[in-house]
């Protein structure tokens, strides 16, 4: 069956959607010896699908891991330079390339999904898609209401912008308190960074959800692979995404929200006493006298 070479280029993960198209762009693709424009179609069972010669291979089937990270441990393939922790691809024992679907910072800990299948993770990962990703959050003292409406409003954040509106809720509260966050974005740390910015740091943080699917029985360090059923939970935004959406069709864009700011009111003049138009413009009053120019005395010769 024909697809569209871009989608078969991320399913044999050469990359994102937009990275496959940048390939093509470039004129690194061809089919059948030919070099292709983004929206052509191909038939991998039948066509010869190649970038930069050498020749498209699928994997033979695709494949969706759960994985509960552990703190310390990195969401990245590979460790970065002179660092040991240990990266998520060391506890699932698997081949071939596989995408992330859902990084974690190092101190955090929960749900991750990976999969070979570069479609599905693109999906899900950008952020134009708005997925849902769920939270388990526990903070250092107990947020006021006005603090919550603030923190689900969105938050300023230096050199990010605002974040996008959010749903949090109090789960248990004290000096320490726990809450339920569910977001459809996520920047670089994003909840840490609110959290301090409202002043009530984390103390832990754990994903329980991506979309509908949850972390069930798997303890940390654990994986398993996703039955039919559990990819369509994946593929499934969480009940609070119909309220997400209305929050964000509620709050203005900067553009929509200076053309709706109230105009400061024009200064008109006063009407005249007699009711005939306006008052005319004031002027400096006068003195009565002409000013006259002192004529210039000539210099002797």
């Amino acid at each position: 069956m024909k697809e569209r070479v871009q989608k078969l280029l991320a399913q044999a993960n050469f990359g994102s959607r937009r990275a496959c198209e940048n390939l093509i762009r470039d004129g690194r693709v061809r089919v059948n010896g030919q070099i292709i424009h983004i929206g052509d179609q191909a038939d991998p069972q039948i066509d010869v699908i190649e970038v930069d010669g050498e020749r498209l291979k699928l994997p033979d089937r695709l494949v969706y891991f759960a994985f509960n990270k552990p703190r310390h441990v990195l969401s990245t393939d590979r460790p970065h330079k002179d660092d040991s922790r240990r990266t998520v691809r060391e506890f699932v024992p698997y081949a071939g390339h596989l995408f992330t679907i859902g990084r974690l910072d190092a101190e955090s800990e929960g749900l991750m999904v990976l999969t070979n299948d570069g479609d599905l993770a693109n999906q899900l990962s950008h952020p134009r898609y708005r997925h849902t990703k769920t939270y388990k959050v526990v903070v250092y003292g107990l947020p006021s209401a006005e603090t919550i409406a603030r923190w689900q409003a969105g938050v300023e954040l230096e050199d990010e912008g605002r974040t996008a509106p959010c749903i949090v809720k109090i789960i248990d509260g004290g000096k320490e308190t726990t809450l339920r966050i569910v977001m459809t974005e996520g920047k670089k740390r994003q909840i840490r960074r609110v959290a301090a910015l409202l002043g009530h740091p984390v103390k832990s943080l754990v994903r329980t959800h991506i979309g509908k699917l949850g972390l069930g029985s798997l303890r940390p360090g654990e994986w398993r692979e996703l039955t039919p059923q559990e990819i369509e939970a994946l593929r499934a935004p969480a009940p609070e995404y119909t309220a997400l959406r209305a929050a964000g069709r509620r709050r203005p864009s900067p553009g929509r929200a200076a053309a709706a700011a109230p105009k400061a009111p024009e200064l008109k003049r006063p009407a005249r006493p007699d009711g005939r138009g306006r008052q005319p413009r004031s002027r400096r009053p006068s003195t009565g006298a002409r000013r006259t120019r002192t004529p210039q005395r000539k210099k002797p010769s």
